[in-house]
């Protein structure tokens, strides 16, 4: 028998657990599930044989290393800052990882060390970065493979509400980590190549140069650029392509009344604001306007948007900024705290909501000196709270890398992320199955 481990059973572990224990009889599989929150693993593993809960701090290597040795298989759904810890000890013990991050400067460092330990680490592999990933390459390496020359590549992807959930001004909810959104974009311009020209972008102007896609059915979106698209050139063999842009959707609105936020200061995490656990939404809000005590709040919010973006007013005023009864605030809190605690308050779920994941491609080319378009688009929508669109796109891919591990359906030793056709052909087509599947269109340019 096999056996999986898994560190972590948060949100994005669900739709991974069920589709583990759905085919862990089939191929004798056995999962150890980590987490502080023993009674969420066991309602997520909801009495099945195949698994077993247990609680330990994933986080000591005295405690982690025992489950680990005794595994065939170690999947990490802990913060990324801990991926390069868990993969030292699957090195030493000789045991495959799987991680949905981002491949950090030290975990490329540990590659030399996974191919002598004749170990796979594979990361990358969620929805962004994962699924963006295996469907950009199939329609790359398909018009290398008919001799196209690629000369332009834009992608971009979102975690938005499914249509008749989007009930607020703003048509967001949160469908991830509050925290991220908050800080999206913050550490360094974003930078990227259009028609053979560096352009950058710095974060204090990432909300106003937006881009403007339609996806047919579901209407408009906005995107805006993600910190870095230039690292994507070579992850994807396209060093010389003369475009090549990465964005977050969002739909129209919300980026030019987040850019509010930005302009005010909310969004700085790099200081305490004195007596935060005193503040109002209202005090909060006056705190970044200039003082005059003869006008109200409202009017020197006015003011501060200008006339040009006065129809942002209601979406503000519906977050409640405006309110004064009671403090939110919690002691020593930065600005990009106190924000998301106000946002949470009335940007989160409600039980009927349903969530949408959104992934856009463009990819353009020349063949035999005719220029072409391929627009490739995804969508996909949550089943419920607990198997939402963000937890299936994030966990299936995981398990299914985990299946084509387990039934030695890949051989690749090291560091890797799933651009490989060994990867991304049979994954994209078992992920296609259950209901996460693409449209292409192709059209001369």
């Amino acid at each position: 028998m096999k056996k999986i481990l898994i560190l972590g059973a948060g949100l994005s572990a669900s739709s991974l657990i069920r589709y583990l224990l759905k085919h862990a009889e089939e191929n004798s599989w056995q999962l150890t599930i980590v987490d502080k929150d023993i009674t969420l693993i066991k309602e997520k593993i909801n009495g099945s044989s195949f698994a077993k809960a247990i609680s330990f701090n994933a986080l000591d290597p005295n405690e982690r290393r025992p489950e680990i040795s005794r595994s065939d298989l170690v999947i990490s759904m802990l913060p990324a800052r801990f991926h390069v810890d868990v993969a030292a000890d699957c090195i030493d013990l000789k045991t495959n990882l799987i991680t949905p991050s981002y491949v950090s400067e030290e975990m490329k460092c540990l590659d030399a060390k996974a191919k002598k330990a004749g170990i796979l680490i594979l990361n990358e592999i969620g929805v962004d970065p994962g699924i963006d990933h295996m469907s950009a390459m199939k329609i790359i390496d398909a018009i290398k493979n008919k001799g196209g020359v690629l000369t332009c590549f834009n992608s971009f992807c979102g975690g938005l509400l499914e249509p008749s959930s989007e009930n607020n001004p703003w048509k967001y909810k949160f469908t991830w980590n509050p925290r991220n959104v908050v800080l999206a974009g913050k550490g360094g311009a974003a930078m990227f190549i259009d028609h053979g020209e560096y352009k950058y972008i710095p974060y204090n102007k990432l909300f106003s140069r937006l881009d403007h896609i339609s996806i047919d059915g579901y209407g408009d979106f906005e995107g805006y650029p993600n910190r870095d698209s230039l690292s994507y050139r070579s992850l994807y063999g396209l060093d010389d392509i003369a475009t090549i842009y990465r964005g977050t959707l969002r739909r129209p609105g919300f980026c030019y009344g987040w850019d509010v936020f930005v302009e005010l200061g909310m969004t700085d995490d790099s200081y305490a604001m004195e007596k935060s656990n005193e503040l109002t939404p209202r005090s909060f809000l006056n705190a970044f306007l200039p003082y005059d005590a003869s006008i109200p709040v409202e009017e020197k919010f006015k003011r501060f948007l200008r006339e040009d973006r006065a129809y942002l007013y209601d979406q503000f005023e519906w977050l409640g900024v405006f309110e004064k009864d009671a403090s939110f605030g919690e002691l020593n809190a930065s600005p990009a705290m106190m924000l998301q605690k106000l946002l949470v308050n009335k940007m989160s779920l409600a039980k009927d909501d349903r969530d949408m994941l959104v992934m856009y491609h463009e990819f353009e080319y020349t063949l035999d000196g005719i220029e072409k378009r391929i627009t490739s688009s995804m969508i996909n929508i949550g089943e419920d709270q607990v198997y939402t669109a963000m937890s299936n796109t994030v966990g299936l891919p995981i398990a299914m890398a985990a299946k084509l591990i387990l039934t030695n359906k890949t051989h690749l030793i090291g560091v890797h992320i799933p651009v490989k056709p060994e990867i991304y052909e049979p994954l994209l087509d078992e992920l296609e199955e259950n209901g996460i599947a693409f449209t292409e269109t192709e059209v001369l340019i």
